[in-house]
């Protein structure tokens, strides 16, 4: 079986070593990574690069929110690496028109809007002092995403659904949360099995501890794999 382009592992772990270690662990059952905030202080560009350079893909889940001629420029600098395929920012209008600006021409980059993070819930947003629960939070920022002109959002499989309907066939919906069947939640709020959220309109799945924290790192890999197969991309 071979590695499934839907599928990205998240390397939140501390070191640059300890990243390259997992890659090597799961060698060919994943061509797609996750560089997140952890690994980002720890030369996260440099693995980036080392992993385009190997044919592997790479999204940055940096979560850029800041002040729009900030985002623009750490937008423009990253994509102007050439170590980015997928690049998170806040899905707020000012950020996300900003980010658009600065990935500028250079299509091959995508832009996704972090709508809700999946460790929240209902009430988690109310004592942030939201006045809309998860649902309707998430539809205002998916809108907000497609009025700037950016590729997809980051949404739970709970969500994934509602971001299909309204982003049409060719939006990216990537999908935090993932759990293979059995496996504990941890600290996601609003998860879903593999399949099913395929089924429900995700075009890409990230899984992190049912991975990098298992004993065959590459088994389990294959095995969320195999969970995916049945749906076609």
């Amino acid at each position: 079986m071979t590695a499934d382009p839907r599928l990205i592992i998240a390397l939140d772990v501390p070191t640059r070593d300890a990243a390259e270690h997992l890659v090597r662990s799961v060698d060919d059952a994943v061509s797609f990574y996750k560089i997140g905030l952890q690994l980002f202080a720890s030369d996260g560009m440099g693995l980036a690069r080392a992993l385009k350079a190997a044919g592997k893909s790479v999204f940055l889940d940096w979560k850029l929110h800041d002040i729009g001629a900030t985002v623009e420029k750490a937008a423009a600098a990253v994509v102007a690496s050439g170590a980015c395929d997928l690049l998170t920012v806040h899905a707020e209008p000012q950020v996300l028109a900003a980010a658009v600006r600065g990935r500028g021409s250079d299509r091959q980059a995508k832009i996704l809007g972090v709508t809700v993070l999946t460790s929240l819930d209902d009430a988690a947003l109310v004592e942030l002092g939201y006045g809309l629960g998860v649902s309707a939070l998430v539809e205002r920022r998916i809108r907000q995403v497609i009025d700037a002109g950016a590729d997809g959002v980051v949404a739970s499989p709970h969500e994934a659904a509602l971001a299909r309907r309204i982003g049409g066939p060719d939006f990216l919906v990537v999908t935090p949360g993932v759990r293979p069947s059995g496996a504990a939640l941890d600290d996601q709020a609003r998860a879903a099995t593999p399949a099913d959220a395929l089924k429900a309109g995700a075009s890409h799945l990230v899984v992190g501890r049912p991975v990098t924290a298992a004993a065959d790192p590459r088994a389990a890999a294959l095995a969320i794999t195999a969970e995916m197969a049945p749906v076609p991309a």
